[in-house]
């Protein structure tokens, strides 16, 4: 997967709009022009680095006039101490694009790193981690790029990639298998449907109906072991609701295809770096 220079550039605009409204009060009154500085970026936790390239080029469209060193590349284990990048350059880019460079890598670096925690708990096992549409607005890309490069899989990315019948469709339609056929007379031969199941007695029904892919809502493990047996194949079966890093190797035991989860986007924590200014000239 790879990010578009200008859905990077948007991105970091409007996080700069938001930062520096039209002056920097306190760099802008402080440093005077012409000021140089050298800074690294350290890392303060072990994990998975992800969004050094976009850190670089916040420097470039805040200010430029900063040299900037990449140590450690994009899916690299990192590990407490460690000196990510190095930058010297203009004191007052590097202190303008400090926050909005630290909050783009330090969140896409945390959800590379939750992904990789997942993908190493159900190592050897049939199921595959994916993300879910719970991202923050005007970030999904971004995230959905990072769970990759924690070794993970997207999901759809909008609502116009795949079908998905979840609870609510399936409600306001009048069932699982007039929704599905009501479907498959309007949609192309490249568009696969996905329904979302509660009981097993959903799942028959889901599957009879020809779904390509069935989600397992909130089910026990015993629930979905036994819904691995009854599909035997015919379908992609697909885990979500309530997995943790406590559970989700348990749940991969039970044979599932794909594990979804919305927290490695739209609750993850922080991986924590700093950047330090070592000397000015």
């Amino acid at each position: 997967m790879k990010l578009t220079k200008n859905y990077i550039d948007s991105i970091i605009n409007t996080a700069l709009s938001e930062d520096i409204n039209y002056l920097d009060v306190t760099t802008d009154y402080l440093i005077p022009q012409g000021h140089t500085s050298n800074a690294y970026y350290i890392a303060k936790d072990t994990g998975v680095l992800c969004g050094i390239d976009i850190a670089k080029r916040v420097f470039e469209i805040v200010g430029g006039d900063v040299e900037f060193e990449t140590l450690i590349q994009d899916g690299t284990k990192v590990n407490k101490g460690d000196i990510i990048a190095k930058m010297n350059g203009n004191t007052a880019t590097l202190l303008k694009g400090e926050r909005t460079a630290l909050n783009i890598l330090q969140h896409m670096s945390g959800i590379a790193t939750a992904t990789n925690i997942c993908v190493e708990l159900v190592q050897g096992t049939n199921a595959q981690i994916t993300d879910t549409r719970k991202t923050l607005p005007g970030l999904r890309a971004l995230q959905k790029y990072a769970v990759t490069v924690g070794g993970g899989k997207n999901h759809r990315y909008n609502l116009s990639d795949g079908a998905m019948l979840k609870d609510n469709h399936i409600d306001a339609y009048g069932g699982i298998t007039p929704a599905v056929q009501a479907l498959r007379k309007k949609i192309g031969h490249m568009v696969k449907i996905e329904v979302e199941v509660r009981t097993i007695d959903e799942l028959k029904e889901a599957l009879s109906a020809g779904a390509d892919v069935i989600m397992l809502d909130n089910m026990s493990c015993e629930q979905m072991a036994e819904c691995v047996q009854l599909v035997h194949g015919r379908a992609k079966l697909e885990a979500s609701g309530n997995i943790t890093a406590e559970n989700i190797r348990k749940v991969a035991e039970t044979g599932v295809d794909i594990i979804s989860l919305g927290a490695l986007t739209h609750s993850v924590k922080c991986f924590d770096i700093s950047m330090r200014i070592d000397t000015i000239k």
